[in-house]
């Protein structure tokens, strides 16, 4: 991806971050911008939002952005000078729920693993240090 399009993308997530925090409301406590990815003619705009809470409540903040994605496109549209404003397309981003259901997987591992106790050679050597 060239330079220019990465700017122009997180140009339009810093943006749509902005009006989303400022005018919609959720039933989800958290609901942000991730990353957008915008097609090479400018277009269409992928727009992965990561939303905290349950699935219920992440699935009613993707609703309610589509149902406001014209509003959300013509605010964009004001804010960010483009030949095209993108059409906008949401999609919920899981990314964070993985990275912690795998570090809580890593942790169970660990725990269940025997501890090896460190020999009084290893730590006479560490207290020379």
């Amino acid at each position: 991806m060239s330079l220019r399009m990465l700017r122009v993308c997180e140009l339009i997530k810093r943006e749509l971050g902005t009006i989303i925090g400022r005018e919609m409301k959720f039933e989800a406590p958290l609901v942000s911008v991730r990353a957008v990815d915008v097609t090479p003619d400018l277009k269409q705009a992928h727009v992965a939002i990561s939303a905290i809470g349950t699935k219920w409540q992440k699935e009613q903040a993707i609703l309610k952005l589509t149902e406001k994605r014209q509003h959300l496109q013509h605010e964009l549209s004001r804010r960010v000078i483009l030949k095209y404003t993108p059409q906008l397309h949401f999609d919920l981003d899981e990314s964070i729920e993985r990275g912690t259901r795998v570090l809580s997987l890593l942790e169970e591992i660990e725990a269940t693993l025997p501890r090896d106790e460190p020999s009084e050679e290893a730590n006479s050597e560490d207290l020379k240090k």
